[in-house]
């Protein structure tokens, strides 16, 4: 996605990211949802079964960002668990050893090894996670990556595809189904793969490089060979995540975004003071770290400002100041552009090409 902000093409829908309710506290690592599903349930810190009172029908079964915000909401209020009252627990050991040996192995391997709980015995410390973004590169049905150029909002760029996560078919609009989590790289990579196929045989040479974009490119890989002290990689990393989980959470508002998006700016100007002390071209694990970091720090600041301009709330997008979710003004995508740190908008399409068109309403349990 950083590659394509570099470009000059845009990011659609970055605000809309999705936290899984239940990562190992403090650790991150995803117990499935199946854990849930077998009949697992979560508990505050007085044994309460909360999620009865925020999806009173669907309970612990509610979608990804209800069960989310309700456990945030739990620990903002003060009845989270543990030492810190920084998370609540994921009972299991109700089921009893056979089911969960039998069903959810892999889960109790997991708690062992990173919480150092037998969820047969004890139960599983849990908070939300970041985990997906339904945003992504703009393409088309086909992988085609779209921009607004000259002559409308999507406009195909020639021979450049996405698929996958990084891509943003927008089939998942603001909050993507578990269920569909293979739904962008096997329909629509497939999709992808077979027109470029069709690309290739009416475009079978290569076009002349752009020696100016390689030499941009070039650039940006020897500026980490730059010598002396500086910032370390793994600093402003930590400085950066505290930011993005402090303004850009599961929760916001406009005076916590605004704040987020002016220290993002100030992470990413500390970037060129970032130096490697390892200057080795083998296996350089360093180097590669500061790649990524530099990736990370352009997709931040895509994700907050897209943010602080969506004043409603919708999907995975919650705004206590606009807890509404508004279709009059806000049913469109976002389109965040490096250039000047610019969010402008394009329509939703809501005409399918085979079936009736299914009217957008809201969620409710």
């Amino acid at each position: 996605m950083a590659m394509a902000l570099r470009a000059g093409v845009p990011l659609m829908d970055m605000e809309f990211f999705q936290f899984h309710p239940t990562g190992i506290a403090g650790k991150g690592m995803l117990i499935t949802e199946g854990v849930r599903g077998e009949g697992g349930y979560l508990v505050n810190k007085d044994g309460e079964r909360f999620m009865e009172r925020y999806a009173p029908n669907a309970k612990d079964l509610a979608s990804r960002d209800v069960v989310a915000r309700a456990i945030v909401t739990e620990v903002k209020e003060g009845r989270g668990c543990g030492p810190n009252a920084d998370h609540v627990m994921l009972k299991v050991d109700h089921l009893g050893e056979e089911i969960v040996s039998k069903r959810l192995p892999g889960i109790r391997d997991s708690a062992k090894i990173f919480a150092g709980v037998d969820p047969v015995v004890e139960p599983i410390p849990v908070f939300p996670t970041a985990h997906y973004v339904m945003g992504g590169i703009p393409t088309d049905r086909l992988g085609r990556v779209v921009v607004p150029l000259q002559h409308g909002p999507e406009e195909v760029v020639p021979g450049l595809y996405a698929a996958g996560e990084c891509a943003c078919v927008s089939v998942h609009g603001a909050n993507r189904l578990g269920g569909n989590s293979l739904l962008d790289i096997l329909v629509f990579g497939r999709a992808a793969g077979q027109d470029i196929i069709e690309y290739i045989k009416e475009n079978p040479n290569h076009r002349p490089m752009n020696e100016a974009s390689v030499e941009i490119a070039m650039s940006r890989l020897s500026r980490w060979e730059q010598p002396g002290e500086g910032i370390t990689v793994r600093e402003l990393r930590d400085e950066f995540r505290k930011v993005m989980e402090d303004h850009a959470g599961v929760f916001r508002t406009d005076e916590i975004m605004r704040e987020g998006v002016e220290r993002v700016k100030a992470v990413r100007e500390k970037l060129k003071d970032v130096r490697l002390t390892d200057q080795s071209r083998v296996f350089n694990t360093a180097r590669a770290e500061a790649l990524e970091l530099e990736n990370l720090i352009d997709i931040g600041m895509a994700i907050a400002l897209s943010a602080l301009e969506r004043k409603e709330s919708r999907g995975a997008h919650s705004r206590p100041d606009y807890p509404d979710r508004d279709d009059k003004n806000w049913m469109k995508h976002s389109l965040y552009f490096q250039d000047e740190d610019r969010v402008d908008y394009k329509p939703v399409h809501t005409k399918p090409l085979t079936v009736e068109t299914f009217p957008p309403k809201e969620r409710v349990y």
